[in-house]
């Protein structure tokens, strides 16, 4: 039976040779979440989710086929975790992200406005949006 040996440093060298370079982590790179939620946002989730009796829960944001964009969002209230969510923690309020919509609202902030053409909501806004409806309901990212 043939012994195969390691390579030499040399042939391992040139094989390494043709991969891009990767910028290396720091201590001082910062890790950001999958969404963020502005102070107001979170305060205004807290009070609607304490009139709701479910003050332990966190807002679901999803995104679902269709709107006037193509793409919509979607939030609930929402006290089941899974393993395929993301959890974002934020001044004392939970948003709760799955991993099939993550790609499309990453990066995105979720604020509270009260002067909201439909009435006072949550918006999103988003990155990756290269249009959206009037109403800011519905997206489209390419």
């Amino acid at each position: 039976m043939k012994r195969l040996s390691p390579p030499s440093p040399r042939r391992r060298d040139s094989f390494y040779m043709g991969w891009p370079s990767y910028p290396r982590m720091t201590q001082e790179a910062e890790i950001k979440p999958i969404v963020q939620m502005t102070e107001t946002a979170a305060r205004e989730l807290k009070a609607y989710l304490g009139k709701q009796g479910k003050p332990g829960a966190g807002l679901r944001v999803f995104v679902t086929a269709g709107g006037c964009s193509g793409l919509s969002y979607g939030m609930v209230p929402d006290e089941r975790i899974t393993e395929d969510d993301y959890v974002v923690e934020a001044y004392g309020a939970k948003v709760i992200v799955d991993k099939s919509s993550a790609p499309f609202i990453a990066g995105s902030i979720i604020d509270y406005k009260s002067e909201k053409l439909m009435g006072g909501g949550f918006v999103v806004t988003n990155p990756n949006a290269v249009s959206t409806c009037g109403c800011g309901e519905s997206f489209r990212t390419v």
